[in-house]
């Protein structure tokens, strides 16, 4: 009998998630979300949606109530209060494991319990422990808070020591940690996927560039050796074996100047670094999730065509509702997520330019992806 789902978060990953259910009909009968904005990206796409903070105890158990099983798009969820639920309803990822990857601090200290590589870090309490900190560890490190952070909001590199003072004032008391800046030569990430079965699967490992901390494009597959590519794929692997819980991860990882691989950051969520299988792969990472927290067979992770993503961001000169944006291309797949209003830095959407003559000519494809980019203009 086909389940309902339940998705805490109904933003652009909620919108994907619940398209990907709705050509799974067979296994989901319809998707309900829980997100603060009306008429959120999801809803568009035929979800239910319960107008609530995603950490509101009675919306979730509303949401409970009313799915067989629930999953999320965002780490925001209140995992304690999923936590209690657990004996009555089906969650996947285990708020337990949402628990951890929520506190920065907790889940730097679950990866070094497991021996999985990451950067020095330590609690930071107050002032003069951090400059403590800073003395053993020296300069440029990043000052991180523990919670409620991401696409670089909640970090401040601190690279002298006139501004340790300045950046731990800045969070406002905040519950902080302090990480060894690495001085790494390219930012990778690794979507892996293990189903209620225990079947583990990774996507080839990709390559992601930043701007302004935010993710503007993603390659894949990465350009790497075949040993990096290894060991990130095993780093990914690892790490699925040691949480708990069924779903997809997006994994990001650096890799340093002598190609080792640390892990950054996890999320315990279907990821932007995964846009690109849309197109480039047999099994979308939204397909892909929802087989993993059904129990299903975990589909194929094989890439079938070089391809690149690019974010759609909000300009930084514009503010407010847009013309539609159109691409009109064969090899460039656009989608955009329903957001009406434009804002500096928000994502509106992504596309996708496909090496659709198997070239594998990776320049020529970001070649590409910039002149789409430049191309692209927003308009009242």
């Amino acid at each position: 009998m086909a389940k309902i789902l339940g998705v805490i978060g109904g933003g652009q990953l909620g919108l994907m998630l619940t398209e990907a259910a709705n050509q799974m009909s067979e296994y989901i009968s319809h998707v309900i979300v829980l997100d603060p904005t009306p008429n959120c990206p999801a809803s568009k796409a035929g979800a239910k949606q319960i107008i609530a903070d995603f950490k509101d105890e009675d919306a979730i158990l509303e949401l409970a109530e009313k799915s067989d099983i629930i999953t999320y798009e965002i780490e925001s969820g209140n995992s304690d209060v999923l936590k209690k639920l657990e004996d009555k309803s089906v969650i996947n990822p285990s708020p337990e494991t949402l628990k951890i990857i929520q506190d920065k601090l907790e889940q730097k200290k679950f990866l070094l319990k497991n021996k999985i590589p990451i950067a020095e870090f330590m609690e930071v309490n107050n002032l003069d422990e951090l400059k403590k900190i800073i003395i053993n560890f020296g300069l440029p490190v990043l000052l991180k808070v523990r919670k409620d952070a991401y696409d670089g909001r909640g970090n401040y590199k601190i690279s002298s020591t006139d501004e340790i003072s300045k950046a731990y004032s800045s969070f406002n008391n905040k519950p902080l940690m302090v990480e060894k800046f690495i001085d790494f030569k390219m930012e990778v990430s690794v979507i892996a996927s293990r189903n209620t079965n225990g079947e583990i699967s990774t996507y080839p490992v990709v390559e992601n560039i930043h701007e302004e901390n935010i993710l503007r494009m993603t390659i894949a597959p990465a350009r790497v050796s075949d040993v990096v590519r290894n060991k990130a794929e095993s780093i990914a692997h690892k790490t699925m074996e040691v949480l708990k819980g069924a779903g997809v991860f997006g994994i990001e990882m650096f890799v340093t100047s002598d190609d080792e691989i640390l892990i950054n950051e996890i999320a315990p969520r279907v990821h932007n670094s995964g846009h690109h299988t849309l197109q480039s792969s047999k099994t979308s990472q939204f397909e892909q999730h929802l087989r993993a927290i059904l129990g299903l067979e975990l589909g194929s992770t094989e890439l079938t065509h070089h391809t690149v993503m690019c974010n759609i961001l909000g300009p930084d000169n514009f503010h407010g509702k847009y013309k539609p944006i159109t691409i009109d291309s064969d090899d460039a797949f656009l989608k955009m997520y329903g957001k009406e209003i434009s804002k500096p830095k928000r994502k509106l959407g992504h596309f996708n330019v496909v090496d659709i003559n198997n070239s594998k000519n990776t320049e020529k494809l970001i070649e590409r992806v910039n002149e789409i980019k430049n191309s692209i203009s927003f308009q009242n």
